[in-house]
């Protein structure tokens, strides 16, 4: 009998003390902390700091940790030399995946120890924002801007990719978006993370085919699809029409549900204020149009079939990355740019897990739903006797 594929939904695979979703209520926790009080109070360094470490840092612990991620930030000349051999037009995630993998070849001390995973994930967490805004210089034959040790994690980025230093409150808004992506439990890149880990492979490794999983449009590439959206509908006087019309169609409305919130995804909360807050100091008419399409998915959802639809993290983070001035086809890296300190998180947990046995690998079973020729098997046919 076929199975129905549903994608591990509600299957339980692994624990894990790094993060929890209630989607009945709409909670999403890293570590035990609430992520509304993480995004009100917290910063991006202090948030990774918890996640890798388990605990929030001291003032001296979140000082020694900046100033590694500091020093780790420059990637090898090498590197940035190879990327000019890239196609200009190449995708952003090929090349991040590729280069993120390449890591391994200039840094490739012990992996075996926990202590020095911590280090890897610091190597990480530093260098993944300067691959992705060397490649935006490069792929537009821009000098690459280096690492300004005096700015934040979430400051220096904006800078290296575009060479101006941005005013407080963009800094603010970025370093929230950075917080809110660090990491969702067992999405599809975190468990294609944990799940290369449990072969005992690297972290460059495992990372590079969570960036491979996170390429893809129902996971990481949602927002660009989202802001292909609004592009299209030009109008917000055209919003109505244009959304009953697609789900009239049976067409989904990117942006909008989520496989495991049954209620507004926290973050979106937090994401909707910023886009707010950015396109009045813009004066730009993003989140107006943004805020329209969900009421009228809402409400179109309701009136042809009777079901309730919520945001999810996709709908306004497209805005306000667009608002930034940030290149569409970046808007996933970016969301790698965060998410790979949960990756790292993962990927220590799933090796070094006190409670994890030393032989645990992931190997799910499969139904096989193929034909059956008879008890033996097929016959095999000489090639000149196939018909």
């Amino acid at each position: 009998m076929e199975t129905k594929n549903i994608g591990l939904r509600g299957i339980e695979v692994a624990d894990t003390k790094i993060s929890n979703i209630d989607g009945g209520k709409g909670k999403l926790i890293y570590r035990g902390f609430d992520i509304l009080d993480l995004t009100k109070n917290s910063t991006f360094e202090e948030t990774a700091y918890l996640l890798i470490y388990d605990s929030l840092p001291t003032k001296n612990e979140l000082n020694e940790f900046n100033t590694k991620l500091i020093e780790a930030r420059e990637i090898p000349k090498q590197m940035q030399k190879n990327m000019e051999n890239w196609r200009k037009d190449a995708d952003p995630m090929d090349m991040l995946q590729a280069f993120v993998s390449a890591l391994a070849g200039y840094y490739d001390e012990e992996f075996s120890s926990k202590e020095a995973s911590y280090d890897k994930a610091i190597n990480l967490i530093a260098k993944v924002p300067t691959i992705i805004a060397s490649w935006q210089r490069i792929r537009n034959g821009l000098e690459v801007v280096n690492p300004d040790s005096s700015l934040s994690h979430a400051a220096n980025f904006l800078y290296m990719m575009s060479g101006e230093k941005p005013d407080v409150e963009v800094e603010k808004i970025f370093d929230v978006c950075l917080i809110l992506h660090a990491d969702h439990t067992f999405n599809a890149s975190t468990f294609t993370a944990r799940q290369v880990a449990s072969t005992r492979a690297h972290m460059y490794s495992a990372s590079s085919a969570a960036i491979g999983a996170l390429s893809g449009e129902l996971h990481g590439g949602a927002n660009t699809e989202v802001m292909k959206m609004l592009l299209e509908i030009s109008q917000i006087d055209n919003v109505d029409s244009w959304i009953k019309e697609k789900l009239m169609q049976g067409e989904k409305i990117m942006g909008m549900g989520h496989a495991v919130y049954k209620t507004y995804d926290p973050r979106a909360q937090v994401l909707k204020e910023l886009s707010r807050k950015l396109a009045a100091k813009n004066k730009e008419p993003w989140f107006e149009r943004t805020e329209k399409i969900e009421t009228a998915t809402i409400s179109e959802m309701k009136l042809q079939k009777n079901k309730d639809i919520y945001p999810n993290v996709d709908l306004y983070s497209a805005s306000i990355y667009y608002m930034l001035k940030i290149p569409m086809d970046l808007n996933t890296p970016i969301f790698a740019i965060s998410r790979v300190v949960g990756w790292a998180a993962h990927i220590i947990e799933e090796k070094f897990a006190e409670a994890a046995p030393k032989t645990a690998l992931y190997r799910p079973k499969a139904v096989y739903v193929g034909k059956y020729c008879g008890p033996e098997g097929c016959e095999y046919k000489e090639l000149d006797l196939r018909k």
